[in-house]
């Protein structure tokens, strides 16, 4: 039988139910508890029918014939059984014979445990919420397709419920830096999605337009010149949770719509930032997954501070077997000839160091590492070091193979921020399309006087890909960005890959 047949029987079922005089799609229902909590009552719960309960869930199973029978239902905490007899429901169970795998149900009736020892309900009224028109996945085919799952997360957070917690960790993360960062008298802020002129990261932008003003607008890649704008403004220490967007690549750990946290402290360095962010992320880590021992795939990374700093220079020498702390383009171009790199167009030796670091060292940092000596031309927001001019105040955090997080101390000279802009546009005209443009009301502000500044930039979601032992970005962001179906979706699937028997769809 095809998915549009059973589709089709399924709707029957409503004129069936509206027939007993029940409205298939409720309006509401008075829920007193939740699975978890009823199976948290242990031995306090007996054979003999107790405490009078109601539910209310997604119905996962059922089985049984005649007079009696067993079902599942999935609330937002759990599944728990529930037992429906006809000498206890009297006309009540006619309503659980109509009653399919996927309907929405409101069930009330006192708990006992079985003698296999489950906690159950014993139903006396069930009521239909919302009658299922589409056939769940078999629970144990499942779904299981990466795709189909990311396409279909509202199948997938009820059908694979390991799903849920990986979103429940995300949300705990997100609220320990939150409370964290609050604690430190930090003030949470919101700053435009859609911006004039979009800065403060390497990246191609998306594009808008805006219909009342008549010009084009960009969506955000980078809040960072809006933060370092309230510094000016007198708040000395402000953050954000963003939703950033950058029109690149997509691979396990890019996805074009990404969560980004930055955090802007007056006064302080990039060795301040470090410390601060190594607390922050022990804390969200300890915090959500109660270790800084952290599984991620066939090994345990170890957070426990402190975290080792790694020069780029020294890094990446020791790998080619030669010194390139000159910088010198011939050099560092013999070795990515060699390689068959190919660095941005017009980003020159730092592009070419940058390439070298991705390719040769930056798979091996598994353990957390602090990655600091970044090249002057690939740093125009962040402050010459104060004992080396060819390298930037800025560090990197890594873990897993993963950049984690992005921090400076802040360019506050307005004239050295223009001539760095200066520098961006002349890579952009040697073919660098990600080069940040020349933002006049940035310099405007910075003209009024930044104090001094750090800053640091973390992506959540690589963040939360490691405090649940995720392989893929898609796995931690709830609907990931994916091509269009071609045409409707199919609605003949093979039978095996629906729930097609109420009574035998019961768990294996």
């Amino acid at each position: 039988m095809s998915l549009r047949q059973l589709m089709a029987q399924r709707r029957a079922k409503i004129e069936d139910w509206r027939a007993l005089g029940c409205e298939p799609y409720a309006y509401r229902y008075d829920v007193t508890h939740h699975a978890t909590e009823l199976l948290a009552k242990g031995d306090a719960v007996t054979e003999e029918p107790g405490e009078h309960v109601r539910v209310a869930g997604r119905l996962m199973a059922r089985r049984g014939h005649g007079k009696a029978g067993f079902g599942h239902v999935l609330d937002g905490s759990g599944r728990i059984q529930v037992y429906f007899r006809s000498d206890v429901m009297g006309e009540a169970f006619a309503r659980y014979e109509l009653l399919e795998i996927g309907d929405w149900v409101g069930v009330s009736g006192a708990l006992f445990r079985t003698r296999t020892g489950e906690i159950t309900i014993r139903a006396e009224q069930v009521e239909l919420l919302s009658k299922s028109i589409r056939p769940l996945p078999e629970k144990w085919h499942g779904l299981t397709d990466p795709e189909t799952r990311f396409r279909q997360r509202y199948a997938d957070l009820f059908v694979n419920l390991g799903v849920r917690d990986v979103f429940r960790r995300r949300a705990a993360v997100i609220s320990c830096i939150r409370r964290f960062l609050d604690d430190r008298r930090y003030l949470e802020v919101e700053t435009p999605v859609l911006q004039p002129m979009y800065g403060g990261a390497f990246a191609r932008p998306f594009v808008t337009k805006h219909n009342a003003l008549d010009i084009d607008l960009y969506l955000r890649v980078s809040n960072e010149l809006y933060l370092k704008r309230l510094i000016v403004g007198g708040l000395e220490r402000v953050y954000e949770f963003s939703r950033d967007f950058r029109n690149e690549g997509m691979d396990r750990s890019h996805n074009p719509e990404f969560t980004l946290l930055e955090y802007y402290q007056a006064f302080a360095d990039v060795h301040d930032m470090m410390t601060l962010t190594e607390q922050l992320v022990c804390d969200a880590l300890q915090h959500a997954c109660g270790t800084l021992k952290i599984p991620f795939g066939d090994r345990v990374l170890d957070f426990t501070p402190p975290w080792p700093r790694v020069s780029m220079l020294d890094a990446v020498s020791d790998k080619v077997g030669e010194s390139i702390h000159a910088l010198d383009e011939a050099v560092l171009g013999k070795h990515i000839s060699r390689l068959n790199l190919h660095p941005r167009q017009g980003t020159g030796a730092g592009g070419m160091l940058d390439e070298l670091f991705s390719e040769l060292v930056q798979p091996d940092l598994q353990n957390p590492a602090f990655v600091i000596d970044y090249p002057v031309a690939v740093s125009p927001l962040a402050r010459v070091s104060r004992t080396n001019p060819k390298v930037v105040e800025r560090f990197e955090l890594f873990a897993a193979g993963m950049e984690l997080a992005n921090s400076f101390s802040e360019q506050c000279d307005a004239d050295a921020q223009r001539a760095a802009f200066e520098a961006q546009g002349s890579a952009r005209d040697r073919g660098d399309d990600e080069a940040q443009q020349l933002d006049e009301d940035y310099l405007r502000a910075l003209e009024y006087g930044m104090p001094p500044t750090g800053g640091v930039g973390i992506g959540i979601d690589r963040l939360v890909m490691l405090a649940t032992d995720s392989r893929s970005i898609r796995d931690v962001l709830l609907f990931p960005q994916l091509r269009p179906e071609e045409g409707r979706p199919v609605e003949d699937d093979k039978p095996e890959d629906v729930a097609v028997s109420p009574e035998g769809a019961g768990p294996k």
